[in-house]
């Protein structure tokens, strides 16, 4: 009633010469609430300028519902799923296809952060892929997450992107690199990567002035490989003295050490 007041310029049943007028109330909908499904009624003015906070003009959900679809959906649940789980805690029946809609509102926002600046010089960067499976467009296919963190002149570490392929390559990681480039990374101090073949030649192609240092986790799990089950947990031990010297000579005294 304030709200009617404050854009009509007079209060309930006060008559007035003001054009915009009250005209009753929208049609009535259904809302989807954490508390289930509500009838509700949205009064109107005649020039279409009220509008409710609590439930937007033309919205089927209330403040806090989208975020809680969205939520799922970022946990990796699929459009079925998450009806299901709506369906279970909520008590509401809800289309897969207004499932894909709300999901479907942050894609801009992603777009942004993919496309947004990036810092001219990073400290350290730390680039590895994760293999997973998804449905793609109803069968069980392999993809691959590239993805970058980078740690700037504060010291802060930052996910500088992420991006999904098909295969690893080092190819691949030229065009990631290459991205970056274009974003304003001008330099980068230390790139920590595996072993894959041809990544070292990828990185000094896009930036030939960064030192190349071999990820030590991917180092250790390749040594121990070539060790039996039962004396790895000692070999990684030992190998701990190696890589955690706080001085080079100390490494190698630690190294010969262990043999």
């Amino acid at each position: 009633m304030l709200r009617w007041k404050q854009n009509c310029g007079y209060s309930k049943n006060k008559r007035t010469n003001n054009e915009n007028s009250r005209n009753g109330y929208y049609p009535e909908r259904t809302v989807l609430t954490e508390m289930g499904d509500i009838p509700v009624k949205v009064p109107r003015d005649r020039n279409g300028e009220i509008d409710s906070d609590l439930v937007p003009k033309y919205s089927r959900t209330v403040n806090g519902f989208d975020e809680k679809i969205i939520s799922m959906y970022a946990l990796g649940l699929s459009d079925k799923d998450i009806q299901e789980q709506v369906k279970e805690i909520f008590g509401c029946n809800i289309s897969t296809d207004m499932i894909s809609d709300i999901t479907d509102k942050i894609i801009p926002e992603i777009q942004d952060w993919q496309k947004r600046k990036l810092e001219k010089v990073y400290q350290i960067i730390f680039i590895d892929a994760t293999h997973f499976h998804v449905r793609d467009n109803g069968q069980i296919v392999k993809k691959v997450a590239y993805v970058v963190l980078g740690i700037d002149e504060d010291g802060m570490k930052k996910v500088l992107t992420i991006t999904i392929g098909e295969n690893e390559s080092a190819k691949y990681w030229m065009t990631v690199l290459n991205e970056l480039k274009n974003r304003g990374v001008q330099d980068i101090l230390v790139l920590c990567a595996d072993g894959l073949t041809g990544l070292k030649e990828a990185i000094s192609a896009i930036y030939p002035k960064t030192e190349y240092q071999r990820c030590i986790v991917h180092q250790i799990r390749n040594s121990l490989k070539y060790v039996p089950y039962t004396d790895k947990k000692e070999l990684a031990c030992d190998l701990k003295t190696v890589y955690q010297a706080s001085t080079e000579e100390f490494a190698y005294t630690n190294l010969f050490r262990t043999r």
